[in-house]
């Protein structure tokens, strides 16, 4: 199974430690965005391109929160794409009315609340 992970760039260590025990499980991931940082518009373009294939590529979508502004188009594309959407978070803010999205909450979307481990065991069906 292929994936890719969405958050922000705070929450690197998080979506580095979740992409390593898929891929010690046999999980593909389409594209590690953690790796490259954009510094110039052609970049940008770039990075854009192999992110949006990333997310058609994968067979689910995740999605740690609190989440920066691409992630949330990358959530789009994945919607739109008819992808499993699996969206973390450690505490309840996705019921937090003030700061929640409309599209968390569709049927695609399967929430997630916890530690990291709790993620990667629903991802995977083992710890």
């Amino acid at each position: 199974m292929k994936f890719y992970i969405a958050s922000s760039f705070n929450n690197i260590p998080s979506v580095t430690y979740v992409s390593e025990k898929l891929k010690s499980k046999g999980f593909i991931q389409t594209y590690d965005w953690t790796k490259e940082r954009a510094s110039t518009i052609e970049d940008l373009k770039d990075i854009g391109q192999k992110e949006r294939e990333a997310v058609i590529e994968a067979d689910f979508f995740v999605v740690l929160l609190p989440a920066g502004k691409g992630s949330h188009i990358e959530l789009g594309i994945a919607l739109g794409t008819g992808k499993k959407v699996y969206l973390y978070s450690p505490n309840e803010a996705i019921y937090d009315f003030e700061a929640t999205s409309t599209f968390y909450h569709l049927p695609e979307v399967e929430h997630v609340m916890g530690t990291l481990d709790d993620l990667v065991y629903i991802l995977t069906g083992s710890s």
